[in-house]
């Protein structure tokens, strides 16, 4: 998946969240004033184009951490404060005037990308207000992420802030400044909540708790923030270095400490005793109407979560019956359950340690770079590594996650590998993982949307999640033509990583439309597929934290599976499976209703296009016979 902050800061801005805001009022874009439809489709099209591109100007004005994780520094000194009254309502002024401002050039005539640009803006800015209904912003703490625990990420030097020059230095001290003022927003909206009944269920909460205390540290050179004081370029005058010490003590000691202690003090004293024993969303007011509204904004699709709970129960019936055909050809004596049980406990499935995992992955890289050429014609220009997750935030993490490369190409794209817990990261476990969050799943879907430069620039860094996460999900079903899953307990794993996704659908809906308890879902998990204990707890409290957020895996690579099975009937002998890993990606992340009618077109382009050919060949060959 993508880097967390990203995804809650574009989430915030796109569907109305509480990580939103600017510093002042912008004022009105220029097109606002010239708002006449335009004489032809392409002077509207220009027309669009213009304003697209004035509107990201605007969005990296009020998100500058979005611009930070671009390689954007122009705003790398800059923390607004998200979470604020005054923020909200000037994103929601925001999103009204450029949703006003587009429709009015309006879409007549439009064709190709012009026509998908708009339908994708206007419908984003229709999300963003929509959301206003939902109040995420008196929720802003939970396991998955926090203001705190961003800034970690930001500050220890390894991220996307950059720690390359003195201005650099300087430009985060004057960011993180801002942290404290943050933080006591955050803390009122929590109060907020408090007062509306709309809390964090107490499961969730209890485990932020650690999160703090391990960034809380006595000594503050063994703090994360410390990092950049430790890696200082070799170009920085020594009086810089004394001045920037002096200055990163002051700031971790003065101010952030403090303020991330007051915020931990406040979440154990005050926050965990009016916490909810309910871990559902349909617990808190209105909110089967708000976990509604996530399933369609994640799934991107009309579909109720009763459907998709149905859906669910299928996939895991089905699924399973392809797992005891590994079992039958391993020769596996037992139950389902027994062969889950073997797949978990078996030490031969073990690393021995962090290295032999790390490099275990960089050899699963070489194998599936061979045969790249062989299924894909569009591949990213921009470079990639894996590196294990911070230990900070280990425990919490998923078993991998992917963050995009820079637009400049200072930072490559980064597979981050959960090593903690290393008894329960099965080998079996890695090859379909790699394809998912690496090659060529996220870093190929995600690296090249950011080089598809034609496009506007919320196109090229937004994103759906069912696509973005369809997509690395229908990836782990190449590994065969990718060299992988030559082992048929390898090949389990890609099995098990499907089944994990359909279980999502059953137990998310469970969780949040249903009533279900978390050990309800913990014993589901359980029952149907081969997950850890460590693994199964860590999943059951990300989708209490995030509702609906892993419906859209499985839904999106259902849809992604469906577009090709359709194209291989359509063309028979003639489907090219480059052609069509190029169709899927080469527009970026699309709603999958958009997605579906792309395909559609390009099915009957590539229809139109074998048949004039044919009838030149039959036309060449009458011509030489006569």
């Amino acid at each position: 998946m993508k880097h967390p902050l990203v995804l809650a800061l574009a989430a915030a801005l796109v569907f109305g969240g509480g990580l939103v805001g600017c510093q002042r009022e912008s004022a009105a874009p220029a097109a606002v004033s010239a708002v006449a439809a335009p004489e032809n489709a392409q002077a509207r099209a220009t027309r669009l184009g213009t304003l697209y591109a004035e509107y990201w100007e605007e969005l990296l004005r009020l998100n500058p951490v979005q611009a930070t994780f671009q390689g954007d520094a122009r705003y790398n000194d800059q923390l607004p404060d998200f979470g604020s009254a005054e923020y909200r309502e000037q994103v929601r002024a925001f999103n009204e005037r450029w949703l006003k401002t587009v429709e009015a050039i309006g879409s007549d005539g439009l064709d190709g990308q012009d026509l998908l640009s708009y339908r994708i803006f206007v419908q984003e800015r229709r999300n963003a207000l929509d959301a206003e209904r939902f109040p995420s912003w008196m929720l802003p703490v939970n396991q998955m992420g926090s203001l705190v625990s961003y800034s970690v990420l930001l500050g220890s030097g390894t991220n996307a802030q950059p720690f390359a020059t003195v201005a650099d230095y300087d430009a985060w001290l004057r960011r993180a400044a801002r942290i404290p003022v943050l933080i006591d927003t955050e803390i009122a909206n929590m109060r907020a909540g408090i007062e509306a009944n709309v809390v964090q269920p107490r499961v969730v909460m209890e485990k932020v708790l650690p999160q703090f205390d391990a960034i809380l540290v006595d000594d503050v050179e063994t703090s994360p923030f410390w990092g950049p004081v430790t890696r200082f370029p070799d170009d920085i005058p020594e009086a810089d270095r004394e001045r920037l010490t002096a200055a990163f003590r002051a700031l971790i000691t003065g101010q952030l400490q403090p303020a991330i202690r007051r915020q931990r003090d406040f979440i154990a004293n005050d926050y965990l005793p009016h916490a909810r024993d309910s871990v559902g969303l349909d617990a808190l007011p209105d909110g089967m109407a708000w976990y509604a509204f996530s399933v369609k904004q994640q799934t991107t699709s009309d579909l109720s979560p009763e459907a998709i709970h149905q859906i669910g129960l299928d996939e895991v019936a089905r699924i399973h019956e392809q797992i005891r055909g590994v079992m039958a050809e391993t020769r596996f004596e037992g139950s389902l359950q027994d062969f889950f049980r073997f797949m978990q406990t078996d030490r031969r499935f073990e690393f021995r340690s962090e290295a032999e995992l790390l490099a275990h992955y960089r050899a699963i890289e070489q194998t599936i770079e061979a045969r790249v050429p062989e299924l894909f014609s569009l591949t990213p220009k921009a470079a990639f590594e894996i590196r294990p997750v911070e230990a900070f935030r280990a425990e919490s993490a998923a078993g991998g996650s992917y963050q995009s490369p820079s637009e400049d190409g200072s930072r490559p794209g980064i597979f981050y590998v959960n090593t903690f817990g290393l008894p329960t990261r099965k080998r079996w476990d890695a090859e379909d993982l790699f394809l998912h969050e690496a090659i060529p799943g996220h870093h190929f879907q995600l690296a090249l949307q950011q080089e598809l430069t034609d496009l506007p620039a919320f196109r090229r860094f937004g994103g759906e999640t069912a696509y973005i996460e369809g997509w690395g999900l229908y990836a782990e079903s190449l590994g065969k033509d990718l060299g992988l899953y030559t082992d048929p307990y390898d090949y389990f794993g890609r099995l098990q990583g499907e089944l994990w996704r359909a279980v999502r659908l059953v137990v998310d809906t469970g969780l949040h439309s249903k009533g279900w308890t978390r050990q309800q879902v913990l014993d589901y998990m359980f029952e149907n597929s081969s997950v850890s204990e460590p693994d199964a707890i860590a999943e059951t409290e990300r989708y209490i934290a995030w509702p609906g957020q892993a419906l859209a895996y499985k839904i999106g690579e259902l849809k992604i599976q469906e577009l090709r099975a359709r194209s291989e009937a359509a063309l028979g002998d003639a489907f090219d499976i480059r052609a069509f890993h190029a169709a899927v990606l080469e527009d970026g992340a699309l709603p999958l209703p958009l997605l579906e009618a792309k395909i559609d077109a390009w099915i009957a382009a590539e229809r139109e296009r074998l048949d004039t050919a044919a009838t030149d060949a039959a036309t060449a060959a009458a011509a030489a016979q006569g």
